[in-house]
């Protein structure tokens, strides 16, 4: 790219929305060091090949980046080992990360707009409910900054492809950053993070919930059903 991002601190309440069938806890949850993780994991894995894969991205971590025995550790864990197929603007599938917005207006654009797609390759079609949950972490860290750049960087914000921002972020991650601040593609004004740093991130707390309800057409109606305590 023809320049260098400039580098802000974010101290920011950011949201993110996760399908509600996935669990809240989970091994690094309830073990005390990542090295208690590695070795429960390595045991599942003679059994378990989605463990093997698990295991295989984790290897891309250092071992203190790892987030263990805290509230939210294997939610965060998880979107660094389990990265949505063909990976995120910029991630690939090699290693996920924390992807999350300043606003839940935005969560919810860039969430609706994911689950359309595959609904349209799905034989279902738009006819389903599916429940959301926002997660919330208190983010205080410099990162790299790109909003309002969009000129600039016009290949980074492409709104189907992310062929030339994967290795960007992919270059940025390997330089020792800790993440990209960035104009939201599916929601007008909206400002979307990614986190490249597990550590960065708990304490995770749960947020509101929310019905995503599609009756046919590709929008579907977004309903808060709890809110926060």
């Amino acid at each position: 790219m023809a320049l260098i991002p400039r580098i802000a601190r974010l101290r920011a309440t950011i949201h993110r929305l996760i399908a509600s069938r996935w669990p809240l806890v989970g091994p690094f949850d309830h073990v005390a060091s990542p090295a208690d993780a590695a070795a429960v994991m390595e045991l599942e894995a003679w059994t378990n090949d989605r463990v093997t894969a698990e295991l295989d991205r984790l290897g891309q971590l250092p071992q203190d980046e790892w987030v263990t025995g805290v509230p939210g550790a294997t939610l965060v864990m998880a979107a660094f080992c389990y990265p949505a197929p063909g990976g995120g603007r910029f991630n690939t599938e090699r290693l996920g990360a924390w992807y999350a917005a300043r606003d839940v207006d935005t969560a919810i654009a860039e969430t609706v707009y994911h689950h359309v797609r595959r609904l349209q390759a799905s034989d279902a079609g738009f006819h389903c409910t599916i429940q959301m949950r926002e997660l919330r972490a208190d983010l205080d860290a410099r990162v790299h900054d790109i909003r309002g750049r969009r000129p600039s960087y016009r290949q980074l914000y492409d709104p189907q492809s992310y062929a030339r921002s994967q290795p960007f972020g992919d270059t940025l991650r390997a330089s020792g950053s800790n993440g990209i601040l960035f104009d939201s593609v599916r929601r007008p004004g909206g400002q979307n993070v990614v986190v490249f740093r597990p550590r960065l991130l708990p304490p995770i707390y749960e947020g509101d919930r929310y019905d995503y309800r599609w009756t046919g057409e590709s929008q579907p109606v977004v309903m808060k059903i709890v809110a926060a305590s």
